[in-house]
Formats: structure tokens, sequence, C-alpha cells
């Protein structure tokens, strides 16, 4: 049964009373976005949207994500009022420990968020990577199974941050029809109106990427129009940007179309007057029984109307796909290489996806622009485009910043397990998504090619050397860099298990396999083994084989050196005292050798072999040579360590 127009327009008051009381209590938050689109938050979820309140992860739900996720409140009044297991008392605390409802929307924290968000434009860009993933199981699982819409809301914020560009380009260019932008066109940042630091025509900008365009002025209260708008947006092949002109902060008689509004200027006053503009109580979280219920009862028939006209996929390759694992022995067939191989570490990651391709059917991978160099090129499938949306290789194009986010809606949407690559060194332009990654605990894997200055002619702009403890400081990212071609090919099976985001950093060029692998299940292990060391040598990625050499040498002089592969941190602190004590005997030396900054190695080394500057240009052996990444240099070292 349809909600009646008196309770349509408490619900619109609800929203607005929510969003200046939560602020107001915490004081923190910002009421003025709320207020302003609460008309169209109520509209989406009550009359546009399938969802599911009883079931949270219903596989074609529509999916909703709040780029401007300062505006959380506004969603937290949506999930409460549709029963996603907020009560009053969650709203009330609001932004305070311990909550359900923080500052920012957080998914696995609230039933009902599906993305994280908070940075602005993230969002956005992590709606078109869940719009991908619903073109793509739509084309390979049928479209009686699969057929739902990605809804977001963004604001100017959102559409000022570089990123926003990149992923509007590639899902116009892509013809996303099931992904609908409603663009909250307030004219209002927190400095001022907009004119202080845009004069685009942002209608034409989004026409040039190719969506289409719809400009809704005067209609931000009107219910039924704001339902019309966005059942029309679903009747194009192209992704719709509808531009909402609102007034933020409506309806309050001192702060609308004030830029102050945004944060937080509201006092007690301010909310009583607003809300005797708005005919309700003046009562802090006014929530009536009655319309709660209907609300709840009318969100809970519309999802059983949805749920009984579809039809939920089923057999082994979407149940692997949802589960993000693989078909039963997909990890049966992995290579294996022979000691004294010459393969560089991008080559075996191309051999591992070939190999595990055809039983990981919810595998999806992508390059920035370097599908020849990345080694991530799925060669028994096509490319994801508009006309051969069952393809499961993506041309992100040279859009790293938006390739993390889009890997992130791509997991979050479900049935995806995303696989991105670029250089090492521009991890750095998608540094906000691999942290955004770690901070949602989404199974995603970021591939790091040219991983150090043995890039070489390229130059110091594009030989990494501080990357790799800028992420391996990020809490919860799994980080491997795999020593040969052996460990790498267990780091993606391992890659595979693991639940949660992980960043694999591989070389370009071709190094001497010295490993069987294990090391990457324990973080570490023991290469070259020595009866009664007098030192360690522990190295990560090509600096490993060097250590091998440089044992070798060492042993030559009479001096009994281990040398141990250490892939990845995070993964070797899990393990217990009696397994450190085994790498790294009591009141033996250890020396660390790795090609990139020294930083972090103190917690398990007495020294290092590092680079702790900025390479060169030059043939990238001869830049590891002048580096000290070398086997005189390490002897000397390990020598001096003894002394």
């Amino acid at each position: 049964m349809p909600l009646t127009p008196e309770q349509d327009s408490n619900a619109v008051s609800l929203i607005r009373g929510f969003s200046m009381d939560g602020p107001l209590a915490a004081n923190s938050g910002h009421q003025g976005t709320g207020m302003a689109l609460a008309p169209l938050a109520h509209v989406l979820y009550s009359r546009v949207m399938n969802h599911d309140p009883a079931d949270p992860h219903w596989a074609d739900r529509d999916r909703f994500v709040l780029s401007n996720g300062h505006v959380s409140i506004m969603q937290y009044a949506m999930l409460f009022l549709n029963g996603y297991g907020l009560e009053v008392d969650d709203i009330e605390n609001f932004r305070q420990w311990g909550s359900k409802t923080p500052g920012h929307p957080e998914v696995g924290h609230t039933d009902g968020v599906e993305v994280t968000t908070g940075p602005l434009g993230q969002g956005f860009a992590n709606a078109v990577g869940m719009a991908i993933a619903e073109a793509n199981q739509r084309a390979r699982f049928g479209a009686d199974h699969v057929d739902h819409y990605t809804y977001v809301i963004a604001g100017d914020g959102c559409m000022m941050e570089g990123i926003s560009h990149e992923a509007a380009d590639l899902a116009g260019h892509l013809g996303l029809g099931h992904l609908i932008c409603i663009f909250d066109d307030n004219k209002i940042t927190i400095d001022g109106e907009t004119d202080l630091t845009t004069s685009v025509d942002m209608g034409a900008r989004f026409r040039a990427y190719g969506w289409d365009v719809v400009e809704l002025d005067g209609i931000a209260d009107d219910l039924d129009a704001l339902e019309a708008a966005l059942d029309a947006a679903k009747q194009t092949d192209r992704p719709s940007f509808l531009m909402l002109r609102t007034h933020v902060a409506h309806p309050s008689p001192k702060w609308e179309d004030d830029h102050s509004a945004h944060g937080n200027p509201f006092t007690a006053e301010d909310v009583t007057e607003t809300k005797a503009v708005m005919g309700i109580p003046d009562e802090a979280f006014w929530a009536p029984d009655d319309l709660v219920a209907a609300y709840r009862a009318h969100a809970a028939e519309r999802a059983a109307d949805s749920r009984s006209a579809r039809s939920a996929p089923s057999g082994p390759d979407w149940d692997a796909a949802t589960a993000l694992t693989g078909l039963d022995g997909w990890d049966s067939d992995l290579p294996t290489y022979e000691q004294g191989d010459s393969v560089a570490t991008r080559k075996a990651i191309q051999a591992a996806l070939d190999a595990t391709y055809a039983n990981l059917p919810g595998l999806m991978t992508g390059s920035a622009d370097l599908k020849g160099s990345n080694g991530v090129a799925l060669d028994e499938s096509h490319p994801f485009s508009s006309q051969a949306p069952d393809g499961r290789y993506l041309h992100f194009g040279i859009r790293e910043h938006a390739m993390g986010a889009i890997a992130i809606g791509l997991a979050e949407h479900g049935g995806v397990l995303p696989v991105t690559a670029t250089f090492f060194v521009f991890a750095d332009y998608m540094r906000p998504p691999i942290r955004l990654a770690a901070l949602s605990g989404v199974k995603v894997c970021f591939v790091f090619t040219h991983d150090s200055v043995g890039v070489g002619e390229d130059g110091p702009t594009h030989q990494p050397v501080e990357q790799l403890a800028s992420l391996r400081a990020i809490p919860g990212l799994h980080v491997v860099r795999p020593a040969d071609a052996n460990e790498t090919i267990q780091a993606w099976a391992d890659i595979v298990r693991h639940d949660g985001p992980s960043a694999l950093i591989l070389s370009r060029q071709n190094i001497t396999v010295t490993t069987d692998g294990s090391a990457v299940a324990t973080g570490a292990g023991i290469v070259r083994p020595a009866t009664s060391p007098q030192v360690v040598l522990v190295g990560t990625g090509s600096e490993v084989s060097l250590c091998v050499e440089a044992a070798e040498v060492l042993d030559g002089e009479g001096i009994s050196a281990q040398v141990v592969s250490m892939p990845s941190w995070d993964r070797f602190d899990e393990q217990d005292a009696e397994f450190w004590a085994s790498v790294f005997p009591d009141d033996v030396p250890v020396l660390s050798v790795e090609a990139g900054v020294s930083m972090g190695w103190a917690k398990y080394a007495d020294d290092s072999v590092a680079i702790d500057r900025f390479g060169a240009s030059a043939p990238g052996s001869l830049v590891l040579d002048k580096l000290g990444m070398n086997v005189d240099n390490v002897v000397a070292h390990a020598t001096a360590l003894i002394d």
C-alpha cells in the first residue's frame, strides 16, 4: 500500500528534523544538504529503488552511494525509517564513540551502507565500478537474474575533485545505462558560493562525456516530479546525470542558501524556528511510532514485490563469484619454476592469472594503459565494452585515481574479484582509494610493477623508492613483494584466499629464481640456511637473489650467512615468537637489503642496505649498482655488522 500524502510529508519532515537534530546533539556534522535533499532521499527509498531492509545484501538490489558522505545523517535517517537496524538511540549517538552512525558512512559498520565515502568524488567513482559490475553480471548471468541500477548522489565538491572527471569520462565511454547520478546543484561550498572557484557548465561537461543530462529546476520538493525524473532516467542506454537545483538548509528561515549552513551553524533556536516552519513538534529526534511503523511496512511490502519478480542466479560459477573464491581445484594447476630460471615477476603474475582465470569466475582485471607491461591481461577474455559487457578485462586508460576507486566499487558490488595494475611509482596517484580499501576491508588486488630504481632510463620520476614504505604504513593492507617467480605464483594464491585488500609489488627486470615460494604463507622464510649463522641477510623482491650471491661470497671468506626472503611484513608479524626466532636467531645480527628507503626496517634488522634518496636516469642495472645494490656493498655491510 502506498504511503499517504500526509505520511510522505511527515517522512520528509522527519528526515529534515534528524538532519538538524543529529549535528546539533553532536555539535558536529552537516545539516544543510540533508535538509535540502530530504524529498529526494524519501522518493529514492520509498518509490524508486528496489531494496530489502531484511536482506541488505540481496544480490539484485539497487545500489545507493552517497558520494558527498558528509551528509551521512540523511542516509541514517533513511536506514532508520526503512528498518535497516537503526533506532532512535543510534541517531541520537550520531558521531559518537562506538555508535552505528559515524560521521561518514562506513561499509560493514552500518547495514544498508554500500561503500565507505567521505573523501569527495570517491563515491562517484565507486558507483561507476558498481555499474560496471552490474553490466558484466547481467551480460554473463542473464537479465532475468541480474538487472538493477546504481544511484549516486554527488555534490559540487565531488565534481571539483579530479577523480570525478576520470570516472565520468570512462562511464560515458562504456555506456553504463544503469548508472544514475543525481547532482545536488546547490551552488554552495564551505567557503561560499561556487562561483568563487568555478564557472564550468556542468551540463555541457557531462554531455561531452556521453551522459544523458537532465536539468531539474524547481522540483526539489515535488515528490511526484522527482519520481518521474528518476523513472525516466532508467529508460536511456547512457549513464544519467540529473542536475537537481536545491537550496541548502531549506526551509530554515535564517540559513537557507547560506554557505555557513554547509557545516553546523544551527543553534537550538534555529532548529526550533525551522521546525515551526515545517509544522512538526519542537522535540529532538521526532519520530512518531505510527509513521515509522507504516514506513517500514511499506518498505517490506515493496521488497517482497521486487523479489517476487526476480529469480536468483544459481550454479557453481555464480556461487564462486559471489563467495570471491574459485571453483574446486582452482589452485591445482599453478605453475612452478626451476631454480636458476630468470623471470621478471611481472611476467610470472601473468602466468598465475592465465592458470586460474577459468576457475575464478569473479575475476576482472584491468590496467592504466599498460596492458603490455603490467602482466594482468586476460588472454582468454575480450575487453569489457558497451558492445561486449561480458568481457573481464578493463581498459582503464590513464586514470589511476579513478581506477582504484572503481575497483572498490566492483568489489563492494559483490561477485567481482578486481585486480588493477600500473607502475609502482603511480601508487601515489591512487593512494586515496588504496587507503579506503584498507579502511573498508574490501577484497581487491592492486598490482604495481616496475618496482624499483631498476626501472632505469626513465629516471627518478618513474623510479619508486618511498612507495613501499608508504604502503606498508597503511593499516589492514596486505603488502607482498615476492622474491622471484615462485613467490609471485604463491602470492597470487595467497591474495585470492586473503579476506581483504592486497598490494602486489613486482619487478620490471628478470630475477633469478632462488625460492620455492613457501615464504609467502608466513611472510618470511629461509632461502639459504646456515649452520650457526654469524649474520642473517634478509631481502625482498629482486634483492633476495642479491643476498644469496653475497652469502656465497661471505661463505668463501669464512663467514656463515643465512638468507631470508621476507615478502610480506604484515604476514610475518602474524607469526609467533618461535617462528620469528627460527628466521632471525637470537643474538645473530640482521642486515636488510632492499632497493627502497630504509624506513621501517629497524623493527627487524640491525643495519640496512637501502636507497634513501631518489634514483637517476641510466640503465637499470647500472642505477642499482651505483646506488649500492651490489654484492660488494652487501658483503661490506655484513662484515662491518659482524665486527
